[in-house]
């Protein structure tokens, strides 16, 4: 390759107004964003300077200045928003900033998804004064915020205070949990402030920000390093059911077990927090909410979808609440029982990790469309459950589902944004729409069982409105395909 000169222009992929890196949030939330690829000079193969850049950049533009420390081991470079941007695609700090997300994860949903023990010890030991939907008002709050608190979470972020998002939600989620540990038997409302309030919010603050911090190392490998963070909550939901279960069930009792998780989260959480780091500076240009979601209501496919999977998540989390529930009401050993959570949430990491090998070959919508019904299917199912082989089957199976629904929901989201510079502020908005379906799926399915435990009340109700939130999907389906037509009518 030849000596470039130094009015060489860089190639515009993305000509008009569609500004790719506009916002961090959405580089960090979804790996399948597309970079410009621009050439640099030979002779600035370790070092590209602000102040020499600038030179071949239009006169309104500036040149985002890259770390000296950070192009060591630089192998891909975008240019987008004016700026042009080198990515390590690995390194020390790179991997050591997608271990601390994987972290932040593992005690984030995580902990969140093993809510299912705290259910089935407070219906039958801590809280026998309440009802099961009562109690299912704790761990469908602390849902619904985690995933709700993103629009504002990743507003702070894409203004720069990643780090005081990340050691705040440390701390808030530390402290709530040692809080949990003081709490009274028979006293609901202290443990609805800290596990349903307290633990929702600090989740909420840390998920967005972990997540998009990733994507400032990676663009050629960031589908891996997201892979691997997701991964955490997966690990997670596998390894707190066990740890709470012989904590609680054993000698230790509540109080000194929620102490003892408390205290591993909280390590977990600080080395999280000293392997982390940011990269670049915040943008200039921010996503304007209000105008985003003026513009969802016009997005016909975007709206269906958001109404569908609003169904969907009304019924996703009964299996999550009480599949342990119902296990030891139906006459299994306690012992079995306890790992009746792992069994699901172990199916969940499987569907995870094949998504990235199966959604390429079969279509996300298509994929998605699947895996709902597939979870509807299997919530029907449980009306049957009885036996240790029918929780095996039904609980592996529909967190293999699960797991698929979960790892494909922002993919899918960015296949229905036309304009991805407003991918933070869709995904924003959408996870808070989609969120309210944890928060009311819960309790009604609490409130359909009784206290005669009638399970083919709830197991129905959540089935079909998995259902129904399946067919919506494939309306979603059939209008996006509408959409592709018309616009390929209108090519010249």
């Amino acid at each position: 390759m030849g000596k470039a000169t130094n009015d060489e222009s860089t190639t515009n992929l993305f000509p008009g107004p569609f500004h790719p890196r506009e916002s961090p949030t959405a580089q960090g939330l979804y790996p399948y964003l597309h970079s410009a690829q621009v050439t640099l000079q030979d002779r600035y193969p370790r070092l590209v300077s602000a102040r020499r850049m600038s030179s071949s950049v239009h006169p309104n533009q500036t040149a985002r200045e890259v770390r000296p420390h950070d192009v060591s081991d630089t192998k891909h470079v975008d240019k987008a928003d004016g700026d042009l941007v080198r990515f390590p695609e690995g390194g020390t700090a790179a991997w050591c900033t997608v271990i601390g997300a994987a972290l932040v994860q593992f005690c984030g949903f995580g902990y969140t998804s093993s809510f299912g023990v705290y259910q089935d010890f407070y219906t039958l030991r801590y809280l026998t004064n309440e009802s099961a939907s009562a109690i299912s008002w704790v761990g469908s709050v602390n849902a619904f915020l985690a995933t709700g608190f993103g629009p504002i979470s990743g507003a702070l972020y894409d203004r720069g205070y990643f780090y005081h998002l990340l050691i705040g939600g440390s701390l808030l989620q530390s402290f709530t949990l040692f809080m949990l540990s003081l709490t009274q038997p028979g006293r609901y409302y202290q443990i609805f402030l800290a596990q349903g309030i307290g633990l929702g919010i600090a989740q909420g603050i840390m998920y967005i920000p972990t997540m998009a911090v990733v994507s400032h190392y990676f663009r050629q490998h960031r589908t891996l390093a997201m892979s691997l963070v997701a991964s955490g909550s997966s690990f997670g939901s596998i390894i707190h059911p066990i740890m709470l279960n012989n904590l609680f069930n054993r000698s230790v009792g509540f109080g000194n077990g929620v102490r003892i998780s408390a205290a591993f989260v909280s390590v977990l959480l600080l080395v999280a927090c000293l392997l982390m780091r940011t990269r670049l500076e915040p943008p200039r240009h921010r996503a304007n909410y209000l105008s985003v979601g003026r513009g969802i209501i016009h997005d016909v496919p975007f709206c269906i979808m958001s109404v569908g999977l609003l169904c969907f998540q009304i019924g996703f989390f009964f299996p999550l609440f009480y599949l342990q529930l119902d296990s030891v009401r139906h006459g299994n050993s306690e012992t079995f029982s306890f790992y009746s959570l792992v069994l699901l949430n172990g199916g969940g990491l499987i569907g995870r990790l094949s998504t990235g090998f199966i959604a390429p070959r079969v279509g996300v919508p298509r994929f998605m469309i699947i895996s709902t019904a597939g979870c509807g299917i299997l919530i029907l199912g449980m009306i049957g459950l009885s036996s240790a082989p029918t929780v095996v089957m039904l609980g592996t199976v529909y967190g293999y589902f699960a797991g698929v629904y979960i790892a494909l929901l922002s993919p899918l989201m960015t296949l229905l944004t036309t304009d991805l510079s407003e991918l933070g502020a869709r995904m924003g908005i959408g996870i808070a729409v989609v969120g309210i379906g944890s928060l009311i799926g819960g309790p009604v399915s609490g409130a359909l069982l009784t206290s005669r435990y009638k399970w083919w009340q709830p197991s129905l109700f959540s089935g079909l409105i998995c259902l129904t939130g399946s067919l919506l999907l494939m309306v979603m389906q059939l209008a996006l395909t509408r959409r592709k037509r018309l616009a390929e009518r209108q090519k010249p």
